[in-house]
């Protein structure tokens, strides 16, 4: 909305335009009339918009006079005052009738034909200065054509909305509509009117909507709810009948500006982020991405077919999601996007382009449903990295891991492994549908973490900044092919050599043959020189998903990049022990169902008394930390002493 209106007088000589300014003013007519009254000033408190209003009155030899709405005055006993009214305006246009005192009759005959030929026309008041008939109302119009002009919204000529207003309460009604039904029911209804008005609706007030609704068209209502059609119709109404500061109220709250645009503030608030920090989404944004999730996947499959991601994207001006995505996430047997590929994109989105999240978020309404302030609120920025090495911890969930190699090596054949897609599986995609992303979840001591790879094209000469910047880096060659180690070994000596980054290399494609290598030492030797990891052996041509030990590696690395995390992970987690008495070792494999657990442990039991010597059981560190385990542990050893059985347990994470 404008911080201020002005409002510009102009007609010809001797109409009562300075007349109008000085009764509006000092509440009376003058005795005396001035040539030209000065420009006034109302203050915001004392009008009904709560909008400052400037007055200017037009001389007639001024030559640049900027202006939100004019007012024509012409005189209703001159009728040539009315002939001479110029209407060639780029801004809204009030007529005005003044000197109503003088004639019994009303001068809209002659005025309506002019109105109903020119748009820019907002509407027409007589009104007389000497009375003070209508000057308050006057100027009411006239800041009200500024702040909520009929222009935008209405056609006058056809009599219906225009399109750009029906795509504006298209996409909110779709916003509003949270269980995606179609209609909206009366506690979606109630949302809508606390969201724009801060008012609830009584259940009266309800009905008497759907009633009025109801008697105009037939469709207008399904299921005691509103459906678009009727949506669309109230605020065709509202506008007919004068009541445009309703629609524009319910525009202005969900984004949009004078033009039906959704405005910048809008879409991109201020989010100030420090350097070296990273951004991610918090627990809020991931609970409200699941409710939209949820909200389209129609079929319950956990998954988005084409129709419900087009769907779902509806509420954006443009398709934000390109073919790409199939090959950045995961996705089920058919290629549609799953639950978790939902979700991997926008954390992917978040932490590559943080300002283009806040668009997309923008789009979603995620202010409006979420009731904050702006979407901004939906974001952690995290600490900056050079502190999370001094204190050895970090509280952040996304990290990033560059993959290097030789083109050819198998980096594609690796990203598409950590998304479970070995050679048999993975889509056979087009060169301009590759991507150089892959991002899915990995387990690291019972917490759930992101693993962002990027794949970095081989240029050894120009790897930027952007190239080498992340938390862990992946060197893969192509163990067949004997000129392959040697780019991973130049690149590692530049560039890591001497950094505080985790490296290790990756022997891809072990199912071949391995080839001797040209680089003067091999690849294990070359390890041990350096002290790194000894290669790892990788191949994505198994009947299987491959296995994804390697990536929770990658992220743990990303987690601990200090020298002696073992040591550290160790005394993190070393209350185990004294819990359970259990010898517990450091953990790099994903979480285990509790479930599972204990159908392995309750199988071993029989009705009858017996001894067992020593039962090994695999856990996983996040199902110690559990109170349910805990719970079920203290339960199952209970069941055991009244049975007088005698079992000892060694719980081992390997």
């Amino acid at each position: 909305m404008r911080k201020d209106v002005r409002i510009l007088l102009v007609g010809e000589p001797k109409v009562g335009k300075t007349s109008l300014i000085m009764s509006l003013v000092s509440e009376e007519f003058p005795d005396e009339v001035p040539l030209r009254a000065e420009e006034i000033t109302i203050p915001a408190d004392v009008t009904p918009e709560r909008v400052p209003t400037h007055i200017v009155d037009y001389s007639g030899t001024d030559t640049c006079i900027s202006a939100n709405v004019i007012c024509i005055v012409y005189s209703v006993n001159n009728k040539k005052s009315i002939e001479k009214v110029s209407l060639v305006s780029l801004v809204p246009l009030i007529l005005v009738g003044n000197k109503s005192d003088l004639v019994e009759h009303s001068s809209m005959e002659t005025i309506l034909p002019i109105m109903n030929q020119y748009s820019e026309i907002e509407t027409c008041v007589e009104c007389s200065a000497k009375n003070l008939k209508n000057i308050s109302e006057l100027f009411y119009y006239a800041q009200k054509a500024v702040l909520h002009p009929t222009g935008p919204l209405y056609s006058p000529e056809e009599k219906e909305m225009k399109p750009s207003c029906i795509k504006a309460l298209t996409r909110i009604f779709k916003i509003s509509d949270l269980d995606n039904d179609g209609i909206l029911n009366d506690n979606e209804l109630n949302f809508f009117q606390r969201t724009c008005f801060n008012i609830p609706l009584a259940p009266q007030a309800l009905e008497d909507v759907k009633n009025v609704v109801r008697k105009n068209m037939s469709d207008g209502v399904k299921d005691n709810g509103l459906t678009l059609k009727g949506f669309l119709f109230l605020h065709t109404l509202f506008i007919q009948r004068g009541r445009h500061e309703t629609t524009w109220t319910v525009l202005r709250r969900f984004g949009y500006d004078d033009d039906l645009e959704l405005t910048q503030e809008y879409l991109f608030p201020l989010l100030k982020i420090p350097p070296d920090c990273t951004t991610e989404l918090n627990h809020n944004a991931y609970l409200f991405l699941q409710s939209v999730f949820d909200k389209h996947d129609n079929d319950r499959d956990c998954a988005l077919s084409p129709d419900e991601l087009k769907d779902l994207f509806k509420v954006f001006p443009y398709m934000p999601w390109g073919p790409d995505v199939n090959n950045t996430v995961c996705t089920n047997e058919q290629g549609w996007i799953t639950y978790q590929g939902y979700l991997s994109q926008w954390t992917l989105t978040t932490y590559l382009d943080v300002q283009r999240c806040l668009e997309y978020l923008g789009y979603l309404g995620y202010s409006i449903i979420q009731e904050q302030e702006s979407q901004a609120a939906a974001f952690t920025i995290t600490r900056n990295k050079r502190i999370d090495l001094q204190k050895k911890q970090t509280q952040r969930s996304v990290f990033r891991c560059n993959v290097l190699g030789v083109r050819g090596s198998g980096k594609s054949g690796f990203l598409q492994a950590f998304l479970g897609r070995n050679l048999a599986v993975s889509p056979n995609a087009s060169q301009e549908h590759l991507s150089y992303y892959a991002i899915s979840t990995t387990y690291v001591y019972g917490q759930e973490k992101y693993l962002l790879l990027h794949e970095v094209l081989p240029d050894f000469e120009f790897l930027s900044e952007a190239d080498l910047a992340c938390d862990v880096v992946c060197l893969v060659y192509d163990i067949s092919n004997p000129g392959s180690f040697e780019y991973c070994a130049k690149v590692y000596k530049k560039h890591f050599l001497d950094s505080k980054t985790p490296c290790v290399i990756i022997a891809a494609k072990s199912d071949l043959h391995e080839a001797r290598q040209y680089y003067s030492l091999s690849p294990l030797d070359f390890c041990r020189k350096h002290k790194l990891h000894p290669p790892q052996l990788f191949t994505c041509n198994t009947d299987e998903a491959p296995s994804k030990d390697i990536y929770t590696k990658l992220t743990t690395m990303a987690i601990c990049p200090w020298p002696g995390w073992k040591r550290w992970v160790r005394a993190r987690f070393g209350w185990a022990q004294a819990q359970y008495a259990c010898s517990v070792s450091a953990n790099r494999a994903r979480a285990r169902k509790t479930d599972t657990v204990l159908c392995a442990l309750m199988s071993s039991l029989r009705p009858q008394t017996y001894s067992i010597t020593t039962t090994t059981l695999h856990f996983s560190v996040n199902l110690i930390q559990s109170s349910i385990f805990r719970f079920i542990m203290a339960l199952v050893l209970t069941l055991l002493m009244n049975r007088k059985c005698s079992l000892r347990v060694k719980l081992q994470i390997i």
